[in-house]
């Protein structure tokens, strides 16, 4: 019998505008996107899409945090930008 595996993540990738917006956080705010992205990781389906984009719009309300981002083909997640609310 083969042991139970946890769910497959994408690999994620901040692109220059998210990297500058990280680079600002406070630690209980990293922490909070932090969580967010693990969510999004292991469900890239998880954000709302943008109409006319490939973008979706992942919003959290418990932890405040909102991401902007796309799936390629491949599974990969790119970060284009987080915003706190």
């Amino acid at each position: 019998m083969s042991p139970e595996h946890a769910p497959r993540r994408s690999q994620v990738v901040l692109v220059e505008p998210a990297l500058s917006q990280l680079a600002k956080l406070t630690a209980s705010e990293t922490h909070r996107l932090d969580r967010a992205i693990v969510a999004i990781s292991v469900n890239p389906e998880l954000g709302t899409p943008v109409p006319d984009t490939l973008l979706r719009d992942h919003v959290d309300d418990v932890d405040r945090v909102r991401v902007i981002y796309y799936v390629t083909a491949l599974w990969q997640i790119t970060i284009v930008a987080y915003v706190g609310i």
